[in-house]
C-alpha cells in the first residue's frame, strides 16, 4: 500500500467524524463532490484458474462502443477503485469518450489469488487477459484499447503493448525503468528527506549491497533474516515478490513496442522514481514522434499537489470535498485531452 492511500484512508476515516458534526448541509456538499458522471458496472475475468473481481466505468450517457482504457496498478494490495482514487480519472476519460476497466488485484477485495506471487510477466498476463476479456463485449470497440498505469507498471505496460501490438497507447505515470537503480535511488531520497547522517546512509547502503548479493545467490527468506537483521519489516510474501521481480528493466519491452503514442507523466517531488533518468531513457529508446512528456513540478509520485499530501488536515478536507483537487493541476485534463488526440489520430489515418 503506498503511503498516499495509507493517508487517504486515515484521511477518510476523520472525515466521518468531521461529517457527522457538521451536519446535513456538509453531508450533501460531501456526496455531490464524490458524485461522478459514469456507470459503473462489476465485472469478473477470469485468468489462469482463479477470479479477478473489477470494475468497468462507462461514460454516462451512450451505448457504445467506447474506446477503453484499462488500468495497471502500481505496488501494494490495490483494490478496483484504488480506494476511489481512480474515479476522477475515469470521469476524465468518460468525457473524452472511453470506458475505463480496472482489477482489483489477486488476493485484494474479491479476486482470487495472491498479487505477490506474480512476476511483471505474470501481471502483464493478467492486464492481456483483461484486453480480452473487454473485447468480447459489443459496447467496447476493441480497435480502441489503451493504457494507463502507474509506478511499478512502468515494467508491465510496455510488455503489454509489445504483446498486443494493437494496443493504441499506453500511459505511463511515474514509471522507473530498472527496479535496482530506482531502488537505490529511493533509498538515497527518503535518507536526505529524514535528515539522515552519513553514518546511517553508509549503514543503509551497506545492507542494501547485501540484501543484493543474497538475491543473486538465490537466498531463502531465513537466511536473508539472518544475514539482514535491521530487515525494516520484510516479510517472507514480500521477500518472494522480489526475488520475482528484482532483476526487472523495462529497457527492452519498451523497444520492442516503439511506434506506440505514449504519455510519460514526471512529478517534481518523486522521492520513489528519479525522473531525469526515466526521461532520458525513454527519450533515448522512444521514437520522438510516439512520445509526449508531461512535468508537474509541483507533484508528488502519486501525482496528488505536494502541498496536499503533505498536510494531513488538507488532504482530508480535499479528499472529502474536492477529490478531483487532489491530482495536480491540469493532470486530469491533460489525461483526457491525450485520449481525444489518439481517437482524432485514428480518425485520420
Amino acid at each position: 500500500m503506498t503511503p498516499l492511500v495509507r493517508r487517504r484512508r486515515r484521511a477518510l476515516t476523520w472525515s466521518l467524524v468531521a461529517v457527522l458534526l457538521v451536519g446535513a448541509g456538509t453531508v450533501g456538499v460531501a456526496i455531490w463532490q464524490n458524485t461522478y458522471a459514469l456507470r459503473e458496472e462489476r465485472i469478473t475475468v477470469r485468468h489462469d484458474g482463479r477470479q479477478l473481481d473489477g470494475v468497468l466505468a462507462r461514460p454516462q450517457k451512450g451505448n457504445g462502443p467506447f474506446g477503453l482504457v484499462v488500468l495497471v496498478h502500481g505496488d501494494g494490495p490495490v483494490d478496483a477503485t484504488h480506494d476511489t482514487f481512480y474515479r476522477p480519472l475515469w470521469e476524465s476519460f468518460a468525457k473524452a469518450g472511453y470506458a475505463s476497466l480496472s482489477l482489483s488485484k489477486p488476493g485484494v477485495g474479491a479476486s482470487e489469488g495472491n498479487w505477490q506471487n506474480q512476476s511483471m510477466d505474470d501481471r502483464a498476463d493478467e492486464t492481456l487477459a483483461a484486453i480480452t476479456w473487454a473485447r468480447t463485449r459489443p459496447d467496447i470497440d476493441g480497435r480502441r484499447v489503451g493504457l494507463w498505469g502507474a509506478s511499478q507498471a512502468g515494467w508491465v505496460l510496455p510488455k503489454v503493448a509489445a504483446r498486443d501490438r494493437a494496443v493504441r497507447f499506453v500511459i505511463a505515470v511515474s514509471p522507473a525503468v530498472d527496479w535496482q537503480r530506482q531502488g537505490r535511488y529511493n533509498l538515497l531520497a527518503e535518507l536526505r528527506r529524514d535528515g539522515a547522517t552519513q553514518d546511517e546512509t553508509r549503514k543503509a547502503l551497506r545492507r542494501r549491497e547485501t540484501t543484493l548479493r543474497l538475491l543473486r545467490q538465490g537466498a531463502t527468506f531465513e537466511q536473508y533474516r539472518t544475514a539482514v537483521p535491521d530487515n525494516d519489516g520484510m516479510t517472507a510474501e514480500r521477500w518472494r515478490f522480489i526475488t520475482k521481480n528484482y532483476r526487472s528493466n523495462a529497457s527492452e519491452d519498451l523497444r520492442a513496442m516503439r511506434g506506440t503514442p505514449t504519455l510519460l507523466v514526471l512529478a517534481g517531488h518523486d522521492t520513489n522514481v528519479d525522473v531525469a533518468d526515466t526521461e532520458a531513457a525513454y527519450r533515448r529508446i522512444l521514437p520522438p514522434a510516439s512520445l509526449t512528456v508531461r512535468h508537474y513540478p509541483d507533484a508528488t509520485h502519486s501525482l496528488v499537489d505536494n502541498a496536499v499530501e503533505n498536510s494531513e488536515p488538507r488532504l482530508t478536507l480535499t479528499a472529502v470535498f474536492a477529490p478531483r483537487r487532489l491530482y495536480a493541476v491540469g493532470f486530469l485534463a491533460h489525461q483526457r485531452d491525450f485520449v481525444e488526440q489518439i481517437t482524432d489520430r485514428k480518425g485520420t489515418e
